[in-house]
């Protein structure tokens, strides 16, 4: 029985900010694609579609992901939702907005092509259609807010990185610099760091030792009452 046919309705959509992170570029990029119709078409675009009739928001956030980037295990958080009448001139469109964390290298150059997206520098963005930029502008300040708490920054580096790498991580999302010794105390102190005997030495001839996150570790901790914290000046 149909109790609300008479309810006026509404589309619903999910649209997907993908941060990614350029190791060497030390830049936060986002996965874009051109829009292939109308209204908008050929104009840059997030990902995203809309919700089937037997989808929750999370399932269509992922088929979307897995999708544009052919992969499973995407990290990926609800954002926020939109629902301005007029956000989408092709219908009222109400979309909720997640934002994801991927490894670059994760994602196959000739599979982002056949799909059409492409990484583009959060400093240098194109013009994206309609209310875009406020959902990568909200979700960035998400990614801010939940690195300093959560050690989610690690879903954008490589299993083994230096502690130089994962400060440039931070100071990208940040958009500032973080003063380097309380940094490295901070995290090296929390015990979820595991140093490795392997030495990076292409960006200088001394090396500096590779580190790699131990879940296992932080897991336990977490269990005891641990809390993470990495809000540094």
């Amino acid at each position: 029985m149909n109790i609300y046919l008479n309810r006026s309705k509404h589309l619903i959509a999910v649209d997907c900010i993908i941060f990614g992170y350029d190791i060497r570029e030390k830049e936060i990029k986002l996965l874009l694609s051109k829009r292939i119709f109308e209204p908008a078409k050929g104009k840059w675009s997030l990902a995203g579609g809309f919700v089937e009739e037997k989808e929750s928001l999370d399932d269509a956030a992922s088929r979307i992901l897995r999708k544009i980037t052919g992969l499973e295990s995407v990290y990926m958080k609800q954002s926020y939702a939109y629902g301005e009448i007029s956000r989408d001139p092709g219908d009222r469109v109400i979309s909720v907005s997640y934002f994801a964390l991927i490894a670059i290298r994760d994602i196959d150059a000739d599979y982002a092509k056949e799909n059409g997206v492409s990484w583009c520098s959060l400093s240098g963005l194109p013009a994206l259609i309609f209310d875009h930029p406020e959902m990568v502008k909200r979700a960035l300040t998400d990614l801010q807010n939940q690195i300093a708490i959560k050690p989610i920054g690690f879903e954008l580096l490589p299993e083994k990185f230096t502690l130089v790498q994962l400060q440039d991580l931070y100071e990208a999302i940040y958009r500032r610099s973080v003063d380097k010794r309380n940094f490295r105390k901070k995290i090296l102190s929390m015990g979820i760091l595991e140093k490795l005997d392997e030495k990076e030495k292409e960006t200088s001839k001394k090396g500096a030792y590779y580190y790699k996150f131990n879940e296992d570790s932080y897991k336990r901790l977490r269990q005891n009452g641990f809390y993470f914290n990495l809000e540094v000046n």
